[in-house]
């Protein structure tokens, strides 16, 4: 299990107590390291030079740079995107593509969302750790928009929630992570409407 790091103030076994300002340096010089030189470049003693610390206050956090990336990446990627709940299947749908394609279109994200969905096909216990923190709960979070759907009677008690999904993730990365060409909101609402009527047909 990847461990996670000691709340900041707080003295994690044996250890001195953490300071909140340091751990918020060294989370944005990970993700800095990280989207400039990728994940089989990046090294603790990177991340702690740009963030002006130790080594040592890397490791008193993570005891490794897979621990780090799996912690941090998690966060970042829950925090990202939720399940809006706007009232309508339709409003909640476009309101997820919007806050995912807002997520994906950020300069940081954009480099490194690719760059670790490579490395992951030649680590396979970093792919394990990055599904656990990122895809299944990210993936049971936007199952609620669509639960909800059902409960109001938008979608079929059928619905394959599994494809719906797939739905609602893949044509955004697809258009900003891969192809990397622009949309407008005219794009989030054509998208909706398609993405919709698939979960129906």
């Amino acid at each position: 299990m990847t461990s996670r790091p000691a709340p900041a103030g707080k003295r994690p076994p044996g250890g001195p107590v953490l300071q909140q300002d340091v751990t918020r340096a060294l989370e944005t010089a990970f993700f800095e390291e990280l989207a400039s030189v990728g994940y089989g470049k990046l090294s603790i003693e990177a991340v702690a030079r740009r963030a002006g610390a130790g080594k040592a206050a890397v490791y008193r956090r993570w005891p490794s740079k897979q621990a780090m990336t799996v912690e941090l990446a998690s966060q970042a990627a829950l925090k990202a995107v939720r399940a809006p709940d706007m009232g309508s299947l339709h409003a909640d749908i476009a309101q997820f593509i919007r806050e995912t394609m807002t997520a994906l279109s950020h300069p940081l994200v954009s480099r490194i969302a690719p760059d670790l969905l490579a490395e992951t096909a030649r680590n396979e216990e970093l792919a394990d750790a990055l599904l656990s923190g990122i895809r299944t709960p990210r993936r049971e979070n936007a199952a609620l928009v669509l639960h909800r759907a059902i409960e109001r009677g938008e979608l079929p008690a059928d619905t394959d929630i599994e494809l719906g999904l797939d739905f609602l993730v893949s044509p955004a990365y697809w258009r900003l992570a891969v192809i990397r060409t622009p949309v407008d909101d005219g794009y989030v609402e054509r998208l909706t409407v398609k993405i919709i009527a698939a979960m129906k047909a």
